[in-house]
């Protein structure tokens, strides 16, 4: 099937089928709250900015739609303009109701200054249309609108806050065309994912229920991950038009450091750009075919490259909102562009599963705590407990080490199922540790003091193995403590002059 820009006054089956629902709704459920849910890439803007033009048609009015970011106000405007849906973006300059426009596109803080200020008479409003609407912000603003209909938009209906579950405000939710048929019947492009374990257990998780930026900028800035990150991309996006995602800016201004000098042409863009020049990147990146850029807390909504053939997670999230807003950006399909490429460095699949999977949104909106405790435990298990993470202090000692962890009871159980001794698992784990200690040196001396500082580790382990064994004693936990460190120095030692005497 081949794929052309969707025509300003033409629409595709499953958007007809959900412009026709949502007014069966609007008809029979007059002031009612109704969510609906449609993938990102399958035209979410052109389906509310028509079901304005409709109801303006069949109400005679007005129109109130709200966003969250200036892009995405601008991206709204002009798809009403195409759609013959005079409109006005209420901004700071605006001050009232223009009589001639039946329809006003607002950013949530403007929007609330306005009403504040009594500059908008809201009772004039029967529509209210919010995008993004898994974002909590707008929940009081609404209650201004008490003539309303209101409709939330997202492409995924789970509340960025947990505590305030999106089942308590919208008493419906309408799910669209699923991202798996929408591919097959050729309105996105297939993915084709690469996904590279790794350890995260140095990752914390913040006052928000995501990864914070520092520890990921200690992870994901670390020379293992950066030479990680430069292989993977030469390995699965070389000459690609390709999109990084990172979650902290000193990161990203690293990955341009390295890519450029390792002769890949790239930008970095993120929040703090002027406008000015994040116009220039973005027309740069429009209009270069090999063109790489890498970014941070932009471009995941509001931002529209069709062009784009591969995505970068170089990061972490616990956000399935995110995740979904990061893959999208390279799932729009062009006549030349059936497929696109996913390289995941924070197991985000792992966590999530594939984004092309299936996901039962009706159940996720019933039933959200029960899935938050789903991804909660997915969080957990990715970052391999945040009781025994790996602090940033032990992992600056290893810097020329990817993974550092080692998962007593996983490898345990593994030495039972497979009839091996249970001792190999401290075995294995003396001989994990004492890489990572040769690794890092480049003196005997250093090797052994690096094997000292790796006592609160090992201590870790040792008490790991110990419940595995269910009935060891106290004092034996004590001796294999001490037993560990001998042996640990007693191979650094042994493999140390091995490889000197070469």
């Amino acid at each position: 099937m081949e794929i052309t820009p969707q025509a300003a006054t033409s629409f595709y089956d499953y958007q007809q089928r959900d412009i026709a629902t949502i007014f069966d709704t609007i008809k029979s459920e007059a002031k009612s709250k109704l969510l609906y849910q449609l993938p990102t890439g399958g035209g979410k803007t052109m389906v509310f900015s028509e079901i304005a033009r409709q109801f303006i048609e069949q109400y005679g009015q007005k129109v109130m739609i709200i966003t969250h970011r200036k892009e995405l106000s601008r991206q709204t405007s002009t798809t009403l303009r195409k759609l013959t849906v005079h409109n006005r973006i209420i901004n700071s300059k605006s001050n009232t109701f223009i009589n001639r426009s039946n329809c006003y596109v607002a950013m949530v803080e403007t929007l609330r200054n306005r009403i504040k200020a009594k500059k908008i008479k809201t009772k004039e409003v029967g529509l209210v249309i919010i995008d993004e609407a898994h974002h909590n912000s707008f929940r009081k603003l609404t209650k201004s609108f008490k003539n309303a209909f209101v409709i939330g938009v997202t492409a995924t209906p789970f509340s960025s806050d947990i505590s305030k579950p999106m089942n308590q405000y919208y008493s419906k939710l309408l799910t669209g065309e699923s991202i798996g048929n929408l591919i097959d019947k050729g309105f996105l492009s297939k993915p084709k994912s690469f996904i590279y374990e790794v350890e995260l257990n140095s990752l914390k998780i913040g006052i928000h229920g995501d990864f914070t930026v520092s520890s990921s900028n200690q992870l994901y800035s670390s020379a293992p991950m950066q030479e990680l990150l430069l292989n993977a991309y030469k390995e699965n996006a070389s000459g690609k038009k390709t999109l990084i995602f990172n979650n902290g800016i000193a990161v990203s201004q690293q990955v341009e450091e390295n890519f450029k000098a390792a002769g890949i042409t790239i930008r970095h863009l993120d929040n703090k750009t002027s406008d000015e020049e994040r116009k220039e990147i973005l027309k740069w990146f429009r209009t270069t075919k090999d063109a790489v850029l890498t970014s941070v807390s932009i471009l995941t909504t509001g931002f529209d490259e069709p062009s784009i053939k591969h995505v970068i997670l170089n990061r972490a999230t616990t956000s399935i909102t995110l995740y979904h807003q990061m893959i999208g950006r390279g799932a729009r399909r062009l006549s030349s562009k059936k497929s696109f490429g996913i390289t995941d460095l924070g197991n985000n699949i792992q966590r999530f599963g594939p984004w092309e999977a299936p996901l039962d949104w009706n159940y996720i909106f019933n039933h959200p705590d029960a899935f938050a405790k789903q991804l909660n435990y997915q969080a957990s298990s990715a970052s391999a407990a945040q009781s025994n993470a790996i602090t940033a202090e032990m992992r600056a000692l290893f810097p020329n080490t990817l993974e550092m962890a080692y998962d007593i009871e996983e490898n345990y159980q593994e030495a039972i199922d497979n009839d091996r001794k249970p001792k190999t698992v401290i075995q294995q784990s003396i001989r994990q540790h004492t890489k990572m200690c040769l690794d890092n040196s480049e003196t005997l001396s250093q090797a052994i003091a690096l094997a000292v500082e790796l006592l609160p580790e090992i201590e870790w382990r040792v008490k790991q193995y110990v419940k595995c064994l269910d009935n060891a004693s106290k004092n034996y936990k004590e001796w294999l403590i001490e037993d560990y460190q001998n042996r640990l120095k007693g191979l650094i030692i042994k493999l140390y002059s091995r490889v000197n005497t070469l």
